[in-house]
């Protein structure tokens, strides 16, 4: 006697499974276009929210949270990564507002508005900066844009600054402008005070050049690079917070990282 012929698996019929298919299409087709439709009604309440410092509001709610925590996380000893000085490579020239023209070293001043016992504005060379003590030192440069380069930095402590020469209160806040004021950053006292930034003088270990903003630019590598300031002409001590670039171009004022 034969054995039984084993059983034929059941499978569905033609018309069942594109039935399937047809009910699985409509609900990927309902889901996915419900999320648009949701993703752009949200889009819409937000572009039609007033401004806020250059952006809608919702979205600058957004950028203080992102201060907020990198608030919560900076500490004055915490410092940027260093590296070997084999591991830096050339900076490429990223943006040149506020560097029209050149300027000679030799006449180049720094205005300081708001030192200690000083009535009016101060002025100081590039030959006073140097004779604070200098400080080398070999970090990571992060451009908002998602690219970084090792370099290395000369020049002297914004807080050797301070300590000879001092603000006329403990203020809140450092705001920086180039001489033709087209750019503008600020920072937050401690930022300011952190002891890796620099007034920097020199990269790479030759003096700047001018796209990279000679005789002195602020370095600070806990921020990204739009609070790298290239050729200070103001530096001003104050409790007000200072007007910012790119954060009134819809960045974070803070730009730490």
């Amino acid at each position: 006697m034969s054995d039984p012929t084993p059983p034929r698996p059941e499978t569905d019929a033609p018309d069942d499974a594109e039935q399937r298919l047809s009910r699985m299409t409509r609900r990927a087709f309902l889901t996915g276009g419900g999320a648009a439709l949701l993703g752009f009604g949200a889009w819409e309440w937000i572009r039609t929210r007033p401004n806020e410092a250059g952006v809608r509001w919702p979205l600058r709610n957004g950028l203080r949270f992102d201060e907020n925590l990198s608030r919560a996380a900076f500490r004055d000893g915490k410092l940027a990564p260093t590296f070997a000085k084999d591991r830096v490579r050339p900076l490429k020239v990223n943006g040149n507002v506020g560097l029209g023209g050149s300027v000679d070293p030799s006449t180049w001043m720094m205005t300081v508005v708001g030192l200690a016992g000083a009535s009016a504005p101060r002025t100081f060379s590039l030959a006073d900066i140097q004779a604070l003590p200098r400080v080398e030192m070999t970090t990571e440069l992060k451009c908002i844009e998602g690219w970084s380069v090792v370099v290395t930095w000369a020049g002297a402590r914004l807080s050797d600054f301070v300590a000879r020469y001092g603000p006329q209160t403990d203020t809140a806040y450092v705001g920086l402008k180039t001489p033709d004021a087209r750019y503008y950053v600020g920072l937050d006292h401690d930022s300011a005070m952190h002891p890796q930034t620099l007034l920097c003088y020199e990269m790479n270990g030759a003096p700047l050049t001018g796209p990279h903003g000679a005789p002195l630019r602020l370095v600070t590598p806990t921020k990204y690079g739009i609070k790298h300031l290239k050729r200070i002409g103001t530096l001003t001590f104050t409790n007000d917070r200072p007007a910012d670039y790119w954060a009134e171009r819809g960045y974070d004022w803070y730009a730490g990282h």
